[in-house]
């Protein structure tokens, strides 16, 4: 019996095997002389004829072959037909024959079928049959085969050429499209001042002037073969509105992209531009609302016969507050309630619609949040669009019974924008695992209606625009972090090759990483509203191997990866690493280089070291890097294609210029200078045991390293040696020669320990005392030096060792105490216990090291009593070994997200070993001062003290209070940590 019932499983797996097999065909596009025509009917939306010359157009791009776009039978053999349900005659017939099925989809938001149909008409032997639900579907459909042809939706926006080949087959598999994930999705052009606009009215469209009806069907060309759906236009002063060019809202409702308008633009209105004081009066709907409801009902009458989405309520002018007549909030919900009121009437009797059937959008940004919390009523139709707080962050999300309301949720999610603390508008700066985890929150909580990406000037936030398009097109493939890993190793490997695609990948995720420390735009330490001065920098010189000479050699490192991979990239595919790949790394690595050096030009300066100079020339050489490649992005790339498009330099803002540079001058005879990291000012070669002649103690169970700088004092040549007393002590050079003339005028020696050759410390079950490494008993330390020769004259640097044999640290796996604290990266807990409803899971891509940890789901139960907290809630544990005692600081490094709603915050509890937990609580308010340093660094940091009572073995515990709270780094600080920006690197014993 058993052997039959295996038979008949096997006999069945058959039987679906064969069955998958036979849904997939070979279909020929082109191949020799034979070649596909595209049949569609006259009578379908626009929007399909359009996307089947899109396609005609990349087939040609591909094999130098047209073929035709039909509304008329041919005699071909072989066919592509193309059309909507109820818009093409042929599709309705094959439906009525049952030749196709369209039950799956039919009535249903831009779907799609692809499927080869034989004999599907008279004369026809076979047919690829793209139909479509509705008319974007249809188009989405049609678009889906140039994706399979291998074309990418970046072919015109970034010269991404398509390969050259004779043959073009597809592997055609029946399929039907799913329902996207989110029903309105697009981007927003904004601050276009800098490039978009001046690129059309100057280069791409210089007919109009503008950003016209030229230039926006590019962009909805873009968008369809993305498969957005929406677009918020420009609407900066620079340009003029939408609607004062007619044929733009016909160039829309040809490529079917419904139109909305940003948070300040009520009604599809532009009232930067379209408001007029001098006849219209004052902006201000508590004493001018019938001259305000007068310009609403002309911009609806003009807009009723096309999709849009009604953006509700109103803001001031110019991304101001709105000004009522008293200054309470009270006041202004009220009168907000009644713009509400009186948009809704007009577009009932404007468009002889229910109000309730007419796509509508309240954004609640800025203190229109205000609002909302304190009590605005919102008809029960209109969608919610939530907003970040312009960083990334996003502010607030639907609570439970904002999540049953008929008009749904969105988002309003920024990765370029104007404003304080500081604009990011150069380049795209946003983390892209960030991004999408905000967004996974977010539909996480059923904003699901409308995601609108402000996304600038469109370039270059290619990479961003397309993965924020793909989440909102199926979310279900993007379930974990690690899927946008793998969706830019196949975006990099569409558009530069797979062989490339790995260190593709490697190299945008350490750009992102070092971004997501600090945005390029971010690096001279100023602020806007008001625009600041340079200020200085948190980077640290001296202490944790130098943060500024750390980040310099990362950018160093990008640089030169970036400049190999292009020089090996295929030629039809430079043009386009250069615009999304080239430029944005190039840029980055060189805005910061050029500040970082300058940093160093300063801090060298203040020594009195002629390399100050040498470090002063290769922050303006950084400079003229910047200018060199925009010049080239401009005028060069594609012969002047996109020229106008990039500014280096959005606003003239501090950060884009070149920064004030120290000069040393000196006629002193040249000699040797030596500086050790720990110490602010060089050593003092003149005073006998100075203290500065001593570098911090290395840790045998840390391997700690620590850099001396041997410089020139004065203008020469200097030859030096450094010997070492123990042979222990290893140097990355021993001896050189120093030249102010030649710009070598300084190097940096690297200090380690072979620690199998230095002595061991005594044999102790307890571990030493004293708050301070330098108090250490010195049964337990090693001392030695390193002498420093130059000219006759002998320095002697101090070199102390920690290399005790302790029996309670053999075998041990865990954290150590170095130089007076304990550094962990978040995600590597020593264990984790889950809890009742939630669990600990690390995120990829984000945070200071690339790894973050974060309890989930996002919509379990807060958990804040003490004894519940340790009974339900999730836990992380971090075994940690002291070698000290007393009251520590445990910091704790967030991601600095916001409460989705009410009654959940972003709080985690902290305890060492049998401590009572304490509720540590990362949310800030508003536009505080702890929010903007916040969004500068991308870090929250606070601080709990808890009592170590014990040199020796313990653990710190992390529990989950709120879900989503997202964990990067943990410092426990027992009173050695110096002023950084950064923690220190994680003191893991080795």
């Amino acid at each position: 019996m058993l052997k039959k019932i295996l038979l008949l499983v096997i006999c069945s797996q058959v039987i679906v095997l064969n069955a998958q097999k036979s849904t997939i065909s070979e279909f020929i596009i082109v191949d020799g002389d034979v070649s596909t025509s595209i049949l569609i009917d006259k009578n379908d939306a626009k929007v399909v004829q359009i996307a089947a010359e899109i396609f005609t157009k990349d087939v040609f791009n591909i094999s130098n072959k047209k073929i035709s776009v039909n509304t008329k039978k041919t005699n071909d053999s072989q066919i592509i037909l193309a059309g909507t349900i109820g818009g093409n005659s042929w599709i309705d017939a094959l439906i009525s024959k049952g030749k196709i099925d369209v039950s799956q989809f039919k009535d249903q938001w831009e779907r799609y079928a692809i499927q080869v149909v034989e004999n599907p008409i008279k004369g026809v032997d076979k047919a690829l049959v793209v139909v479509g639900s509705d008319r974007r579907g249809t188009a989405y459909g049609i678009l889906e085969l140039s994706r399979m042809m291998g074309v990418s939706p970046w072919e015109w926006w970034a010269d991404v050429t398509p390969d050259k080949r004779e043959s073009i087959k597809i592997a055609v598999e029946n399929k039907v499209s799913k329902s996207p994930s989110v029903k309105y999705r697009g981007v927003f052009l904004n601050d276009e001042d800098w490039g978009l606009q001046r690129w059309a009215a100057l280069n791409f469209e210089p007919e109009t002037g503008d950003i016209g009806p030229k230039t926006y069907a590019k962009v909805f060309e873009l968008l369809l073969r993305l498969r957005a759906n929406t677009i918020w236009p420009a609407m900066h002063s620079s340009t003029k509105p939408f609607y004062s060019y007619p044929n733009n809202k016909l160039v829309a409702d040809d490529y079917a992209i419904v139109v909305g308008t940003s948070h300040a633009e009520p009604m599809l209105s532009n009232f930067n531009t379209e408001w007029k004081h001098a006849t219209m009066g004052e902006y201000r709907y508590d004493t001018n609302a019938e001259t305000i409801k007068n310009f609403f009902k002309k911009r609806v009458k003009e807009t009723a016969d096309f999709e849009g989405i009604y953006t509700t309520g109103m803001r001031g002018e110019h991304d101001s507050p709105m000004i009522v007549g008293e200054d309470d909030t009270d006041s202004q919900v009220q009168l907000l309630e009644q713009v509400i009121t009186d948009q809704r009437s007009i577009l009932k009797s404007e468009t002889k619609k229910n109000p309730n059937t007419i796509p509508q959008a309240f954004v609640p940004y800025k203190e229109v949040l205000k609002y909302y919390q304190s009590g605005l009523k919102l008809p029960e139709d209109i969608t919610l669009v939530w907003t970040d707080d312009n960083y990334g962050y996003i502010r607030q999300l639907s609570n439970p019974e904002e999540q049953k309301r008929a008009g749904g949720a969105g988002v309003y999610y920024h990765t370029s924008y104007w404003g304080r603390p500081h604009d990011y508008l150069w380049l795209n700066s946003t983390n892209p695992v960030l991004m999408w985890e905000e967004m996974s929150k977010a539909y996480t909580f059923q904003s699901k209606d409308i995601w609108i990406l402000n996304c600038g000037d469109i370039k270059p936030h290619e990479y961003n625009i397309e993965l924020f398009l793909d989440m909102a097109w199926d979310m279900s493939d993007f379930d974990k972090s690690t899927a946008v890993k793998n969706h830019m190793m196949d975006w990099s490997a569409r558009e530069f090759g797979a062989t490339s695609a790995k260190d593709i990948t490697a190299l945008m995720f350490e750009n992102n990483r070092l971004a997501y420390i600090r945005r390029p735009e971010f690096m001279a330490w100023s602020q806007v509203e008001p625009v600041t001065k340079e200020g200085e920098t948190e980077l640290t010189q001296f202490h944790y191997n130098d943060e500024v000479s750390t980040r310099i050699n990362s950018y160093q490192s990008l640089v030169e990866t970036t400049e190999d991979l292009y020089n090996a990239i295929p030629e039809n595919r430079k043009d386009a690493f250069y615009q999304l790949v080239y430029y944005p790394v190039i840029g980055a690595s060189k805005l910061n280089q050029k500040w970082l050096y300058s940093f160093k030009n300063k801090f060298t300066a203040k020594q009195n070291r002629e390399s100050a100079n040498y470090f002063g020339k290769l922050s303006k050489e950084s400079y003229l890097r910047i200018e060199k490649e925009t010049d080239y992005y401009n005028t060069t790339l594609k012969n002047g294609k996109w020229n106008h498009i990039m500014t280096m330099s959005p606003r003239f803002l501090p950060v884009f210029a070149q920064p004030s540079l120290a000069y040393v001058n000196t006629e002193n005879k040249a000699s040797l200078g030596l500086a050790l990291e720990g110490y602010q000012m060089e050593v003092n070669q003149d005073v006998i045991n100075s203290y500065a002649d001593v570098l911090p103690v290395f840790n045998s169970y840390t391997n700690s390293s620590y850099f001396i700088d041997v410089f020139v004092n004065g203008e020469g040549m200097v030859n030096w040696e450094a010997k070492p007393k123990a042979e222990w002590i290893k140097l990355s050079e021993s001896k050189g020669i120093l030249n102010t003339s030649s710009g070598k005028g300084e190097k940096r020696i690297w200090v380690t320990i072979d620690w199998d050759k230095v002595p061991k410390g005594e044999n102790k079950k307890e571990a030493p005392l004293g708050h301070d490494f330098q108090l250490i008993p010195p049964s337990y330390k090693v001392n030695s030096g390193i002498d420093f020769m130059s000219d006759g004259k002998t320095t002697t640097i101090g070199i102390s060792v920690f290399n005790p044999k302790l029996e309670a640290l053999k075998g041990y796996k865990g954290f150590v105490e170095d130089k007076g604290f304990v550094s962990i990266n978040a995600e590597h807990y020593t264990r984790k216990k889950e809890g009742l409803e939630a669990h600990w899971e690390i995120f990829e891509g984000m945070g200071y090291t690339n790894k973050v940890i974060t309890a989930l789901p996002r919509n379990a139960t807060p958990i804040l009593k003490a004894d519940e907290i340790k009974t339900k809630s999730p836990v992380l544990e971090y075994d940690f070994y002291t070698f000290n005692f007393g009251e520590v600081a445990v910091n704790l490094q967030a991601v600095p997200t916001h409460a989705p709603h009410a009654g959940i915050g972003v709080r985690c509890a902290v305890a060492i070993d049998d401590a009572e937990p304490v509720i540590v609580d990362f949310q800030t308010s508003g536009r505080s001062e702890a929010w903007k340093e916040n969004v500068l660094k991308n870090a929250s940091v606070q601080s709990v003290n808890q009592i170590v009572n014990k040199a020796g073995k313990h653990t710190l515990k992390i529990w989950m209070v709120d879900p989503g709270v997202i964990l990067d780094q943990v410092l426990i600080d027992l009173g050695g940590w110096k002023q950084s920006y950064s923690f220190p690197k994680q003191t893991l014993k080795e």
